[in-house]
């Protein structure tokens, strides 16, 4: 079993390649879409560099599984793998900012607030924010179709089997995570929300795309049995969650600095996360009409904010992240050294993290 710093070194390495395949994938594609002039090629430019860089949870996550199942590290299948959940994960940015009408994406313009500026600047026709809007839908597109390519051809790489078992799990993913942001939307639409009815938008929006999908596609990648895909669930789907419960807490209380998001982002948009969840269970009436009445509103932010600090629900959040991570590492363990050494600190990345 390779060292502590072996693993850190490869994970290093590996985290790398990502951002180099991506940038070849999209070279090689230039010349086929070149003829349709300038425009196009910015365009291609731009969708490049949304997706470089990045935390690459979800990537780290296709490796951990393909290590889990016994595959080679920094083997050229799984890297292409991962790099095809990235583009995914860029597909699902694009289209969430463009929905929540989010400014900031990692301390930069949102797809959709870039070109709309871009517009403006070069005094285009027509309405600049409906061209901004309408280019992050095909970009958001266009990462889609060719996050698809990327991993049917890494799947085609490896045995029929393997690689028939990784794109059916690659199409339950994209179908869940698509369920899991219209059940989000759909949640925004209610004057309330439970803790249970959070936290199912949270197991399919996040959970389940963010951990147990590339858990369970870099190991079958590798030949991974049922089995082990069951077990790797049993990891994944209490890590999914506290990983989203980590970003409810930072969409309420993290540093812009750090985030590349405003404050209290997520109460400025009137999400119905589980801390607002948690927040509402422990008002009185009047405490939930209130709140129910700050979300949503740019001036209610700061005492929106004060009311879920006051509440315990941070508190009470940080209890059930604390619990879910205790799970996941019961489920760790029962994986075997080999398995533990590339997840445990990938559990740590995904719920002890400010950003």
């Amino acid at each position: 079993m390779p060292s502590l710093d072996e693993t850190t070194a490869n994970e290093t390495t590996f985290l790398e390649r990502i951002d180099e395949v991506i940038a070849e994938f999209v070279e090689a594609r230039k010349p086929g879409l070149a003829p349709l002039g300038p425009e196009v090629l910015d365009f291609l430019d731009a969708t490049a560099a949304f997706v470089l860089g990045g935390k690459r949870l979800r990537a780290s996550f296709v490796r951990a599984g393909w290590l889990a199942a016994g595959g080679p590290d920094g083997d050229l299948t799984m890297t292409d793998a991962a790099a095809a959940i990235e583009l995914l994960q860029g597909s699902a940015l694009v289209h969430d900012d463009l929905m929540d009408g989010s400014d900031t994406r990692r301390g930069r313009p949102s797809v959709h607030r870039d070109f709309e500026a871009r517009h403006r600047d070069r005094g285009g026709l027509g309405d600049a924010a409906w061209f901004g809007r309408s280019t992050a839908v095909l970009m958001g597109d266009l990462l889609l179709s060719w996050s698809n390519e990327l991993l049917v051809d890494a799947a085609g790489a490896v045995a029929s089997e393997a690689g028939r078992r990784a794109i059916d799990l690659y199409d339950v993913c994209k179908a869940e995570v698509a369920a899991g942001q219209f059940l989000d939307v759909v949640a925004q639409t209610h004057a309330d929300v439970s803790v249970d009815e959070a936290m199912l938008v949270a197991r399919y929006k996040s959970a389940k795309y963010t951990v147990e999908r590339p858990l369970q596609i870099g190991a079958a990648l590798a030949g991974g049995d049922d089995h082990l895909l069951d077990q790797l669930s049993q990891v994944a789907l209490p890590l999914g969650v506290a990983f989203q419960l980590r970003d409810d807490v930072l969409g309420v209380f993290g540093d812009p600095d750090v985030t590349g998001k405003p404050a209290g982002d997520d109460l400025r948009e009137g999400k119905r996360t589980v801390l607002i969840a948690r927040t509402l269970e422990r008002c009185d009436e009047a405490g939930r009409t209130r709140l129910l009445a700050l979300l949503g509103t740019d001036d209610g932010v700061d005492e929106a904010r004060d009311m879920v600090q006051v509440s315990g629900a941070l508190e009470a959040l940080e209890q059930d992240i604390a619990q879910l991570e205790a799970e996941a590492d019961d489920a760790v363990d029962r994986l075997g050294p080999a398995a533990a050494a590339a997840l445990r600190p990938l559990a740590l990345k995904a719920t002890r993290r400010a950003h």
